[in-house]
């Protein structure tokens, strides 16, 4: 089979390697669809994930059909049309049994790492993918969902939702900021309204991002190169500040931005992955009171984000700009490493 294979900081490639087998009785094997790329692809790219060996198939997202179920497998069948979790479940484990699947104990990758796909085992940018734990990591789909919006919730929709909205513990009525208006901030600016938020910032460098953010819920934009950015958010709030910044950049200088727009009381929620150290200044912060989340996703919550899915309450599709087959893959990247220039948010990357 095919597959996009990670040879090393800024190093990639489609390219023949051995197809996946059934390694052990709770696998499955899943024949592609449609996958995509993910910020996360970006940073391992760029060497910020040195667990990540040379040699690895990158992804962890995807949509396909069920061409293999190990012994042990009992919610599946050959033939099933799944969506890809990104986060493993043994199901049956301290953390597990917690919801807290993002550190899974279950051996498969490594014990209390729930991200593998395409970080510690090969992942689903790739003709067939091996899935560990398959009852546990998996769901099953009807045609009510698109492969489109289904990929949707391997990673990005949970990801907004459980970590920005629900470790942000946003309630009705708050005024929640976001920033960064790309795929997982506008996931958690779609979600926000299922907590009642009452007013939905989003805040951003690229005026193209902010524009889609209207479409899925933002109810007021802000341009962040633009000096008196913080005074219009302030201005927003009657000059309490945000019950809720969400940070979904990965960068030191948008988790100050989170900081120095909550009000006293207020929760920031770091979502974005990042990839060297930020500074935390507790000597200005201590006094105001203010909860800091973060956190790697569970996707506990992707049964139910799936059913809102499918009855047209979440526009998951509206995420898309791009399509591309499998044999465009180094396209794609290439598409997607351009953001700023191309527009894109979410591309997708479909069998044929």
């Amino acid at each position: 089979m095919k597959a996009l294979v990670y040879s090393g900081p800024g190093k990639k490639s489609w390219t023949e390697v051995p197809d996946p087998t059934i390694l052990k009785p709770t696998d499955a094997l899943v024949e592609l669809v449609t996958t995509t790329i993910c910020g996360t692809d970006l940073h391992i790219l760029k060497g910020d994930v040195p667990s990540v060996q040379e040699g690895r198939i990158l992804g962890h997202e995807g949509v396909g059909r069920v061409s293999a179920i190990g012994a042990s497998v009992k919610n599946f069948k050959v033939g099933d049309r799944v969506l890809i979790s990104c986060i493993k479940s043994c199901g049956s484990c301290e953390n597990c049994t917690k919801g807290l699947y993002s550190h899974c104990l279950g051996d498969e990758g490594a014990a209390g790492m729930g991200w593998i796909l395409g970080h510690l085992i090969d992942g689903t940018q790739a003709e067939i993918v091996r899935i560990p734990y398959a009852d546990n990591s998996l769901h099953k789909l009807t045609d009510a969902v698109t492969d489109e919006e289904a990929v949707m919730l391997s990673d990005i929709l949970p990801t907004g939702f459980e970590m920005g909205i629900q470790y942000g513990q946003v309630k009705p009525g708050d005024v929640v900021a976001v920033i960064g208006a790309g795929p997982v901030g506008l996931a958690a600016i779609m979600t926000a309204n299922l907590y009642g938020a009452a007013r939905i910032i989003a805040i951003d460098l690229d005026a193209n991002r902010l524009e889609k953010s209207k479409e899925l819920g933002a109810t007021d934009t802000v341009l962040s190169g633009q000096p008196q950015w913080k005074e219009q958010v302030m201005a927003l709030t009657d000059g309490a500040g945000v019950d809720v910044a969400i940070e979904a950049v990965g960068i030191p200088d948008t988790f100050t931005m989170a900081t120095e727009i909550v009000r006293p009381g207020g929760h920031v929620a770091n979502v974005g992955v990042h990839g060297k150290s930020v500074p935390l200044h507790l000597e200005q912060l201590w006094i105001h009171n203010v909860f800091i989340s973060m956190g790697l996703v569970n996707t506990n919550t992707t049964p139910m984000l799936l059913k809102l899915v499918k009855s047209k309450k979440l526009p998951a599709a509206k995420l898309v700009t791009h399509r591309f087959t499998f044999d465009q893959f180094m396209d794609a990247y290439d598409t997607f490493g351009r953001a700023a220039e191309t527009k894109a948010l979410k591309v997708i990357i479909s069998k044929n």
